[in-house]
């Protein structure tokens, strides 16, 4: 049986033929930079695209896929108990990834070190940076949930707390650009790419509103991540910050209309991975209107990363409850120490004083919990000495790095 967003699929404009070769995708202006130098700013056309998109049969069969490995995905958030533990975890590896493209050198392992106010081993901006994305991320299903629609406003907001610290702080956060900004080059005459000028990012922006909200027409919502996504990068309505927010959009999207339940996917990764490929095809829905090129990369990229965040959800849950089966067997212990192990699972990298704000155990009890998990050889002691101690659930940690791994 087809699921609607399927159905939708099937609906939108199931074509025959070869791609089409678009030339009103967008045109240029000329502006004047502060140096009197003339630059070309490229304006996208509005959403959907026209003429429609061409929807050949092997391009609908992928997209096929990609919904179906999205729900494989989701199915998993109404199977576990505990999916708030992945997700805690899973967020966080993809902070590191989409900051990590802007040029950050935070690991996981740093992050875990910042969130238990230990210092981390790379710069703390960079840390601050990918601490940030979290909490955008974090406050923009929060707004959804609470009923904002994916709008101007909830853009805002998401960017304002994106930026509200760290590198970045002093760029406008929350407000849409007032000065020209460009991509790749040190000045604007030699860029790589030049956005709409101020006086135009609004109606871009207004018309993108219109689009994400079924406006002229309903457009299925793994495409409409797709198109939303390249059109919010030629935008490019902020003055920083506009790389992060155009794949949080993605993430926000499939979660407001309910093709994701719980922010399971990312594809920061394979972007990243295929970073090359990644800006020629953006580049040439530009310049040539290739917006088929483009939903097939990105079909790729959903199936690829839904699969990848399976298995790696999966390898979590063998892990656990073999750890779980041999803390049930600890006796009158069973109890304090599984309450420390699902602390640990939450913050795999934890002190003592993060341990009891956590769990409201004793420190007593603590310790004792500790020495039988370490040897489990469940938890890792990562410091030698006596104050500060620095605990670590090793193994769950090492499943999360493989699962970000991995190349296509």
């Amino acid at each position: 049986m087809l699921s609607k967003e399927n159905i939708a699929q099937r609906n939108f404009k199931l074509k025959k033929g070869k791609t089409l070769n678009r030339e009103n995708q967008g045109h240029y202006v000329t502006i004047t930079t502060l140096g009197q130098k003339k630059i070309r700013s490229f304006i996208p056309a509005h959403l959907p695209p026209m003429p429609p998109i061409e929807w050949a049969p092997e391009l609908h069969d992928k997209f096929d896929k990609a919904l179906l490995a999205l729900g494989r995905l989701d199915s998993l958030s109404s199977m576990l108990q505990d999916i708030s533990f992945f997700l805690y975890m899973h967020v966080r590896q993809e902070a590191i990834i989409s900051s990590s493209i802007e040029g950050t050198q935070s690991s996981l392992v740093d992050l875990l070190l910042f969130e238990v106010d230990q210092i981390p081993r790379v710069p703390l901006d960079d840390v601050k940076e990918v601490s940030r994305y979290i909490a955008a991320l974090e406050h923009g299903l929060r707004l959804l949930e609470g009923g904002l629609p994916l709008s101007l406003r909830l853009i805002r907001e998401v960017h304002r707390v994106l930026l509200s610290d760290g590198r970045g702080c002093n760029m406008s956060p929350g407000e849409f650009r007032r000065i020209q900004n460009w991509i790749g080059g040190k000045q604007p005459e030699n860029a790589v790419f030049v956005p709409p000028p101020p006086n135009e990012v609004l109606s871009c922006m207004a018309n993108l509103e219109m689009f994400l909200n079924n406006q002229p027409s309903v457009t299925p919502s793994l495409v409409k991540a797709a198109l939303a996504h390249v059109q919010f990068e030629s935008i490019h309505p902020f003055l920083d910050g506009n790389g992060r927010l155009g794949r949080l959009l993605i993430t926000l999207l499939l979660c407001v209309e309910k093709v994701l339940n719980k922010p399971l996917l990312y594809l920061s990764l394979y972007f990243k991975n295929h970073r090359d490929r990644y800006y020629t095809l953006i580049n040439n829905v530009r310049l040539k209107g290739d917006w088929e090129a483009w939903l097939d990369f990105f079909a790729d990229g959903v199936i690829y990363t839904a699969n990848k965040a399976h298995e790696t959800i999966l390898a979590l849950v063998e892990l656990t409850n073999h750890d779980l089966d041999r803390i049930s067997a600890l006796g009158r212990a069973t109890a304090s120490t599984l309450s420390i192990y699902r602390a640990m699972l939450e913050q795999p990298i934890a002190t003592y004083a993060t341990l009891v704000k956590k769990t409201g155990i004793s420190s007593k009890t603590i310790f004792k919990s500790l020495n039988l998990l370490m040897k489990l050889g469940i938890a890792e002691e990562l410091t030698k000495g006596k104050r500060n101690r620095l605990f670590s659930y090793s193994r769950y940690i090492e499943i999360i790095h493989k699962g970000a791994d991995h190349q296509n």
